[in-house]
């Protein structure tokens, strides 16, 4: 008999690993950085106008990388203007790593930081329950939506926290993108339980025209190296698998027909792109900026 699937996020531990073994094998980061360089500044320009201190929460902050990236760009269009950034991310191994690379990190005399260890719900929760709506310049929710019990609720309730000149920033994987491919072809079959859910850009146009909100939509172009993957045993493949899948040792506990399907699909041309040898997965992302 063999073992059951059984949810990535059932292990903390190992979803992390995958997490930064995706990080490191994805060229993710970078394409978001190179939206922050270009596009960002654009989308910013007005939210400090005549404000003494910006107010900008970071939903799913993770360990901070793009949140100090776009700190720097708030604090180049606003400079000597106080930022107050309050971060909520229910990972206390994610936070740890945010507050070092706060204490590496120069120029950030006039931003005060707020941690909060919980999840965007319960975030929600809190501030109902103290009866408090505490109102937000710029709100940014990147790679974060897959784990909220009711998406385009969560939308809402965020979008209600803007201040009339402020943005909503949200970043999520391409509706053109492989990750489409494969979760509209096999999601059925994974183990997502009430943890997770899959959403791309491709659904969001509906969510948002049916809550009247205007927006616009950027792609930004990204792979991720899979090579890895096709070698029987090897361990980073393994790991990549259960990011893909969002299944805890997907490559030990699939069935066999499953994995067999998936691995060829993964190799199509909906999926990837072969490369100078490398399997080379389509992750594009696209981040979309809501008006208040």
């Amino acid at each position: 008999m063999a073992l059951p699937m059984r949810s990535l996020l059932t292990n903390p531990d190992r979803y992390l690993r995958s997490f930064r073994l995706f990080l490191e094998k994805s060229t993710e980061h970078q394409s978001m950085r190179e939206f922050m360089e270009r596009q960002l500044p654009d989308v910013i320009a007005s939210i400090g106008n005549g404000k003494s201190t910006i107010n900008v929460l970071s939903i799913g902050g993770g360990a901070g990388e793009m949140d100090l990236l776009i700190l720097s760009k708030v604090q180049a269009r606003y400079p000597g203007v106080a930022i107050n950034n309050e971060v909520i991310e229910p990972s206390a191994d994610q936070i740890s790593k945010y507050k070092e690379r706060v204490a590496q990190t120069s120029n950030l005399g006039k931003v005060k930081f707020t941690w909060h260890e919980e999840t965007a719900d319960e975030y929600e929760s809190r501030m109902n329950a103290e009866k408090k709506s505490k109102k937000w310049d710029f709100i940014h929710m990147i790679q974060m939506l897959y784990y909220v019990k009711d998406i385009p609720a969560t939308v809402r309730y965020f979008h209600s926290l803007l201040e009339s000149q402020a943005k909503l920033l949200i970043i999520l994987v391409s509706g053109k993108s492989g990750w489409e491919t494969l979760w509209k072809k096999y999601g059925s079959s994974f183990p997502l339980n009430d943890l997770c859910s899959y959403v791309s850009s491709g659904d969001f146009p509906k969510i948002l025209d049916s809550a009247g909100l205007k927006y616009q939509l950027y792609e930004l172009p990204s792979h991720l190296d899979i090579t890895s993957c096709f070698i029987e045993g090897d361990k980073d493949g393994e790991l990549l698998l259960d990011f893909l899948t969002e299944t805890l040792e997907f490559s030990k506990t699939a069935p066999p027909e499953l994995k067999h399907q998936l691995m060829e699909e993964l190799r199509k041309p909906g999926c990837s792109e072969n490369r100078d040898g490398k399997v080379l997965f389509n992750n594009n992302l696209c981040a979309i900026v809501i008006e208040p």
